[in-house]
């Protein structure tokens, strides 16, 4: 993979600064950055190109929970006409105690999701990703189970308690936060990072040949605004007792090189979820084998549903083989 163009997401702080921060390093010719609001990433922009000694850092405004905030920036990524290579959907949150529902009618954890789906979509539907682009996305361990506090859902017992056997309709649900699902924010936050190793999995199916998708956990980082919003239980209990435990915590700065590690990638591992040791948060990342993680209907189950409430589909041509992504070109339409 050239490296010469790479996009960052929610890199105002913690690990997407962090990430922006080693690129940089590793010689990247323009890293385009993003946060919330102009100001502030503007002014993270002029940080980081003073703290690297580099003027190669692009600030562009993006809300993921806001369509049109996702629209104006990829009006802006079109107008500039330059491919990306890398593509980091790093921007994420841990959700609070109370629930929040973005005016687009998604539960705050999951938000992130369906405005990196509109953004990645868009991105390809205007031929902005370079040919042997890397796509990573933010994961969470929770995402593999066995994980103190954290639990996911069965989405198929899920979906035959309520929703006879429909899947898709049970993780729409989850995504809204809708009927018969009860909030619980730990669980809300491991549904999330389920949903997204599901979702990217299913990705990489309809990726053009040479593109690939992971999803990655950075591990345990707990010096980051992410648990801002974090239960008592989690920011207490859990991390305080993290943090006292040799190798069980790590620096942003170790946790975003999982990053950039997973961006250098084979297609051979396309569609993966790259996370931590089983009983581990941090060390070396590896294929996680779990065979939720790989079950075909609850991966195109979370596509469909995020097609569905992002309102933006993406397929190839010509339907993926089970093994790999399609060899044709690539459509895109609106639903």
């Amino acid at each position: 993979m050239e490296h010469s163009i790479a996009l960052a997401t929610g890199a105002t702080s913690g690990l997407g600064h962090a990430a922006a921060r080693i690129l940089a390093g590793e010689g990247w010719r323009e890293i385009i950055v993003t946060g919330r609001s102009l100001a502030r990433i503007q002014e993270t922009a002029a940080q980081l190109a003073a703290e690297t000694k580099r003027q190669v850092f692009t600030p562009l405004e993006l809300e993921l929970d806001t369509p049109s905030s996702v629209q104006s920036a990829l009006a802006a990524l079109v107008q500039r006409g330059r491919p990306i290579d890398f593509l980091l959907l790093n921007a994420g949150m841990v959700p609070g105690k109370a629930r929040v529902i973005t005016a687009a009618g998604v539960e705050a954890s999951q938000a992130p999701l369906i405005g990196h789906h509109q953004l990645t979509v868009g991105l390809l539907r205007a031929d902005l990703l370079s040919p042997n682009a890397r796509i990573v996305i933010a994961g969470a361990e929770p995402a593999r189970g066995g994980v103190p506090l954290f639990s996911y859902t069965d989405v198929p017992a899920f979906a035959a308690k309520y929703y006879r056997g429909n899947q898709t309709a049970a993780v729409e649900a989850l995504l809204r936060n809708g009927p018969n699902v009860k909030y619980v924010p730990n669980r809300a936050y491991a549904d999330a990072k389920l949903i997204i190793a599901w979702w990217t999995a299913a990705l990489a199916r309809r990726l053009p040949s040479g593109m690939a998708v992971y999803a990655v956990s950075p591990g345990a980082a707990t010096d980051t605004k992410v648990v801002r919003n974090a239960g008592p239980a989690l920011k207490y209990l859990f991390i305080p007792i993290v943090n006292l435990i040799p190798g069980m915590n790590q620096t942003p700065e170790t946790a975003a090189r999982r990053y950039l590690q997973a961006s250098e990638f084979g297609t051979d591992v396309s569609g993966q979820f790259f996370a931590s040791a089983q009983g581990k948060f941090t060390g070396p990342i590896e294929a996680q084998r779990h065979p939720h993680l790989h079950d075909r209907a609850s991966q195109e189950a979370a596509w469909q549903a995020v097609v569905k409430v992002s309102g933006v589909d993406f397929s190839p041509v010509r339907a993926a083989s089970p093994s790999g992504p399609p060899t044709t070109k690539q459509s895109v339409g609106l639903t």
